[in-house]
């Protein structure tokens, strides 16, 4: 194999870190949305308390401690109940004629990503900078580091919407796509996006698998685990494993103020349909939001 732009996962990249902190992205002024959003998640829950007051009342009465239970059982779902009326955040949309057009696109892609066997998100990446590290990384370009991510149509918990609510998650991290906007969670720290400030592309990445292979992904090459400055095995080190080198899609999301998500799946086709989807709505004007 050639020394082209190949990349392996690697544990800790120390440089080139390409996945920006959400919380350097807050603008000192947040939307209205972001504020209830935060409004909410902190409000306190009350029946996690009521339930122990169940619990104890029920220890300390005796033999009616089961009664006892029973009867404050009920109270506890209700105060539950109050609790998450108390923390969500309606927003209802009223999305029609091209603008639904273009979301229906997004969340159909979205849904077909999920069929993908592979799919991470990657936190960081450097370069290689020498030869020995060339030679005990495969002979790979670059080091990735990256945790598996998944594709779903769930929103934040606390938002209660009328529509699907695609979501990219990794982590603490969750991208979620609204037909208005792009909110980005991580954490506790939540901040959102318009359509138009967002850049979605699509690229094809060469990567060197050294765990289990996606049954979807497509093999295209292959290397050794450890190889000499030709691209060979080093006779040198015992067990020298071949590796596969897998052909995957990867979407990036970028923004002017400093958003950057790397993601990779196994199937570059799913790939393409979503920045293709995404791209749409970049390019439209926001459809109308009722709150």
């Amino acid at each position: 194999m050639g020394r082209g732009t190949v990349s392996y996962r690697t544990t800790a990249p120390d440089h080139d870190v390409v996945m920006h902190d959400v919380v350097s992205l807050v603008p000192a002024q947040p939307s209205d949305i972001v504020r209830q959003l935060q409004r909410a998640a902190g409000r306190r829950r009350y029946w996690p308390y009521a339930l122990a007051a169940v619990l104890v009342a029920g220890l300390v009465t005796g033999r009616f401690g089961l009664v006892v239970v029973a009867v404050g059982l009920p109270c506890v779902l209700w105060v539950a109940l109050c609790d998450r009326a108390a923390r969500a955040v309606v927003v209802m949309y009223d999305v029609t004629d091209e603008a639904a057009w273009r979301f229906e696109h997004i969340v159909r892609s979205i849904t077909d990503l999920q069929r993908a066997h592979g799919f991470w998100l990657i936190t960081a990446s450097g370069a290689i900078t020498s030869t020995h590290q060339f030679k005990v990384n495969a002979g790979a370009s670059r080091l990735l580091h990256r945790v598996n991510a998944s594709a779903r149509l769930t929103g934040p918990p606390i938002l209660v919407t009328n529509v699907a609510v695609p979501t990219l998650t990794a982590g603490s991290l969750s991208v979620y796509f609204l037909p208005d906007r792009v909110l980005i969670r991580d954490g506790r720290h939540v901040v959102d996006l318009a359509y138009q400030h967002l850049h979605a592309a699509l690229e094809h990445a060469r990567f060197i698998e050294a765990g289990p292979v996606p049954p979807d992904g497509t093999v295209v090459d292959s290397t050794w685990r450890y190889v000499n400055v030709k691209g060979g095995p080093d006779r040198r080190f015992k067990n020298n494993a071949l590796l596969p080198v897998l052909h995957y899609g990867r979407l990036t999301l970028r923004s002017h103020s400093g958003l950057h998500l790397v993601w990779d799946a196994s199937q570059i086709p799913l790939v393409h349909a979503v920045a293709n989807a995404l791209n749409q709505s970049i390019a439209a004007r926001p459809p109308v939001i009722h709150s």
